[in-house]
C-alpha cells in the first residue's frame, strides 16, 4: 500500500504533497487527527531500519523536554513517537515498499523518482 503520514497543518508537508501530485490510490493519514498505531510505526521502522531514523530532533518538544541531553534508546524513540505526533519526522512516504522520511530536498527527489517508477 502506498501511504503518506503527514500533518495537515504543516505548510511544508502540504507543499511537498502538491509538488509530488500523488496518484489517487495513495492513502493520506493526517497524524494529528488519526494517531499512529503501534503496528503502523513498526512497519515504518522495518522499512527505515530504526525508530531513530523516524524521529524528529527538530521538534519543539524535543528541545523543551531537553531530550538532546539524554541517551535515548530505540525503545525511547518508539515511545515518544507514539505519545506525540510531533516526534515523527514528516512527511513519511511509503511508495512501492520503499520509505522516504522527512522533507529534505534529496528525500523528496528520491520519492519523486520512486513515484515515476510506479507510474510507468
Amino acid at each position: 500500500m502506498n501511504k503518506v503520514y503527514y500533518l495537515k497543518t504543516c505548510s511544508t508537508c502540504i507543499r511537498i504533497l502538491k509538488e509530488l501530485d500523488l496518484p489517487s490510490d495513495f492513502v493520506l493519514q493526517d497524524i494529528k487527527k488519526e494517531e499512529i498505531m503501534v503496528k503502523q510505526l513498526e512497519e515504518m521502522k522495518d522499512l527505515a531500519g530504526s525508530y531513530e531514523a523516524l524521529f524528529s530532533k527538530r521538534a519543539t518538544l524535543y528541545k523543551s523536554m531537553d531530550l538532546k541531553n539524554q541517551e535515548l534508546t530505540e525503545k525511547d524513540y518508539k515511545q515518544y513517537i507514539l505519545e506525540h505526533y510531533t516526534f515523527l519526522s514528516r512527511p513519511v512516504m511509503i511508495i512501492d515498499g520503499n520509505i522516504f522520511v522527512g522533507n529534505s530536498k534529496k528525500n523528496v527527489e528520491a520519492a519523486r523518482l520512486a513515484l515515476n517508477e510506479v507510474s510507468n
